[in-house]
């Protein structure tokens, strides 16, 4: 193994492309510790360790490499990029122009790209207005400084602040840009994988503070030594799991037909077509998160209204708002009913039987035992849902990993984070992704690859 890492720093176009990529990513951890002109950060380190919606925004940051507690200039993160991009997705599969535009190769997707940065910079004036406000100005996190004789925030200020939030985003994204043009792997999901493991000395230190060398643990819910073993294998098998599953494929054989041309004969090899397990990846975990945070929110909002105070409704609300707070059962159970629905709903929109069928049809190829057209696209699409099952379950398990985990053994819930959700998901599948882009160059110069 530390032969192929030598060989990997001797091949100098690749060790410049993994040296800036390092470098890349550094600089986007650097803006992380540049607040907005307008923070107070004894206000803001007192706010994040409140608790209430400060979690709620740590759970969006897993996901979008923001960091949306701490008020800095890349507050958003990529978080805007990530919806633009989502939203087009989507729309590339109802509407027919965006359609053509996927059809059209290269090109296609340059312009594609180009309306998702306009799209951006709109999501991002929207959101940093809204989080300048509804956070920064309601928790009183503004320095007194920039305050006038009433106590407000005024206009200006918040405009330069949504400027600057927007203005790092967009430098987010073309670091992004860069590191796929000419670093190593792809650029935003690196910078994802980049927050997601710079939270993992805090979590380390969090966890030796709970920890003990005693056995059977300490007083204060100290963790035992065997606790800690326990802790060390439980992640060693989540992270094996993961990364099995996520490799996970279901072969179909393949058959292509011969053709002869003069005196030779081709085609007719045996080839498989792989279908992923986890066809829909991350994303399930991401919109079913996002939305479970909404009935909470709303929920407790509703019961502080003053007509509702002290009357039947406020009894309903209160008790509706309690059965979504996290790790309740309804919660769990609505998690991962949510987790289901988007994966079918995401492997049917990014998996497409009848193009695959007409795709083998037109290149020659055929699924022996069914005909090519509307038997083959019928299979496919019976073949794909009984592994989306197996796949929706799988993520709704590593989802809600963490909450048993936490709950049963008494780890930090910033611990537990490690063992599973959205953030070991991203993580396992950047790393792998990594990987396979280093093996590729390492395999154009006839080295053996990293995974070999």
């Amino acid at each position: 193994m530390w032969e192929k890492i030598r060989v990997v720093w001797q091949i100098p176009e690749l060790r410049q492309k993994i040296l800036l990529t390092l470098g890349l990513l550094a600089v986007y951890r650097l803006g992380f510790q540049i607040p907005l002109p307008i923070a107070d950060t004894e206000a803001i380190k007192a706010a994040s360790q409140a608790g209430g919606i400060a979690d709620i925004l740590q759970t969006v940051a897993v996901f979008s490499a923001s960091s949306l507690t701490q008020v800095t200039i890349f507050g958003l993160g990529i978080m805007p990029y990530i919806s633009a991009s989502i939203i087009f997705q989507l729309l590339g599969s109802v509407y027919p122009p965006l359609e053509q535009l996927q059809k059209e190769g290269e090109s296609g997707r340059k312009k594609i790209n180009e309306y998702t940065r306009y799209a951006t910079v709109v999501i991002c004036l929207i959101q940093s207005w809204i989080y300048v406000n509804a956070y920064i100005v309601n928790m009183g996190l503004v320095d007194a400084a920039y305050l006038d004789v009433d106590g407000n925030l005024g206009f200006g200020w918040k405009l330069v602040a949504v400027l600057t939030m927007t203005t790092g985003t967009v430098f987010l994204m073309w670091i992004g840009e860069q590191i796929d043009e000419f670093g190593i792997g792809n650029g935003i999901s690196l910078l994802i994988m980049a927050g997601i493991l710079a939270q993992m000395p805090a979590a380390g230190m969090d966890l030796l503070k709970q920890a003990t060398l005693e056995l059977g643990g300490g007083p204060g819910g100290k963790l035992g030594i065997e606790q800690l073993m326990l802790l060390a294998a439980m992640f060693v098998a989540v992270v094996v799991g993961v990364v099995y599953i996520t490799l996970g494929q279901r072969r179909i054989p393949m058959q292509s037909a011969k053709h002869v041309r003069g005196r030779k004969v081709f085609g007719g090899t045996r080839q498989y077509l792989p279908l992923k397990v986890n066809q829909a990846g991350v994303m399930p975990i991401i919109f079913a998160s996002s939305l479970m945070m909404i009935p909470s929110m709303i929920f407790t909002q509703l019961a502080k209204v003053n007509w509702v105070e002290g009357s039947f409704l406020d009894t309903v609300f209160g008790w509706a708002g309690g059965a979504f707070t996290f790790n309740s059962f309804f919660y769990v159970m609505f998690y991962v009913g949510l987790i289901y629905f988007f994966c079918f709903f995401w492997t049917a929109i990014t998996f497409n039987p009848k193009e695959v069928s007409d795709n083998l049809k037109n290149y020659g190829s055929f699924i022996p035992g069914y005909r090519p057209g509307k038997r083959t696209s019928d299979y496919l699409e019976k073949v794909m849902f009984r592994i989306t099952y197996v796949g929706a379950g799988f993520l709704a398990l590593v989802a809600i990993i963490p909450t048993m985990i936490s709950g049963s053994l008494g780890v930090s819930p910033q611990v537990a984070s490690f063992y599973g959700g959205t953030g070991l998901l991203i993580a396992v599948s950047v790393a792998f992704d990594l990987v396979q882009k280093i093996d590729s160059h390492l395999v154009m110069r006839n080295y053996s690859g990293l995974l070999e």
